[in-house]
Order: C-alpha cells, then sequence, then structure tokens
C-alpha cells in the first residue's frame, strides 16, 4: 500500500477567527490552535524564515481535518481570484456530506457566505450546491435523498 490514509487539506487564510467560525458553523470541530515557527517548519515548507498560527479542524466523524493556516511571515500571497469559478486550475472546493443541505446554507450565510449558483437535484439521488465562504473557500455540499 502506498498511502494509509489523507490526513488533512491545507487552506492558507487572511482571518484565521472568520475561517474557524465558518468550518465550526458547518459542523467541524476545532481540534487544536498553535504557531508554527523555526528552523525544521522552515525547511519542511521551502520559506526562509516562517511564523504562521495554524488552527486543525476536524469532521465530527473524525476521519477528516482542514489545517487552516495564517501566516504572519513571510505575508501571505493570492494567485487566484476570491471570486475565482469553478473550472479555474488547482484546488477548487472540498465537498461535505450534509443531513440538511437547506439549514446548513441558513447558517453559514449568518457567516457571510453566498451561495456559488443554486442547489440543483441530481437525479433522485442528492441535492448538491456550492457555497463561498470567507476568503474566497469554496465548500459543495451534498445531501442524500432518501
Amino acid at each position: 500500500m502506498t498511502i494509509q490514509r489523507m490526513d488533512n487539506v491545507g487552506i492558507v487564510v487572511d482571518d484565521l477567527e472568520a475561517a474557524i467560525a465558518f468550518f465550526v458553523e458547518l459542523g467541524m470541530e476545532l481540534e487544536g490552535k498553535g504557531r508554527i515557527e523555526g528552523r525544521w517548519a522552515a525547511r519542511l515548507v521551502g520559506l526562509d524564515d516562517q511564523r504562521v498560527d495554524v488552527a486543525m479542524m476536524r469532521t465530527p466523524d473524525g476521519h477528516g481535518r482542514i489545517e487552516l493556516a495564517k501566516y504572519h511571515r513571510p505575508t501571505a500571497i493570492s494567485g487566484v481570484p476570491e471570486d475565482a469559478p469553478a473550472n479555474t486550475l488547482g484546488i477548487r472546493r472540498i465537498m461535505f456530506a450534509v443531513d440538511d443541505i437547506d439549514d446548513v446554507i441558513a447558517r453559514l450565510r449568518t457567516r457571510g457566505a453566498e451561495l456559488v449558483g443554486e442547489v440543483a437535484q441530481y437525479k433522485d439521488a442528492y441535492r448538491l450546491c456550492y457555497i463561498r465562504g470567507p476568503e474566497g473557500i469554496v465548500v459543495a455540499l451534498a445531501e442524500q435523498i432518501d
């Protein structure tokens, strides 16, 4: 076997607290926060001198994690516009299975999130949508239809 599991997805943000609040509202749990700096970390990511605050978010089942990172040094750079469309090269979204898509959308809207398109139905199997949160982060939601 070449891998054991997918451990986490990293997302660089400018407003760490807003991103944490968004993912908590989505239903993730804050597993921990801390500062990372020093020679070992700089060697790992290829930056000469870094200082970054990270927050590890965990899905309720404990199998999925997102690492949110706020770079203080060096300052984060933006290579893609916040409103980049779905066909932009690179990682565009993370999908979560939810019980009630309408409830999740309503709760995330209180955190400033907006629908990218609209809620669509795929056959008699799923209701799906893309929603854009803080920092332009796009999450997809999937509600299985019983």
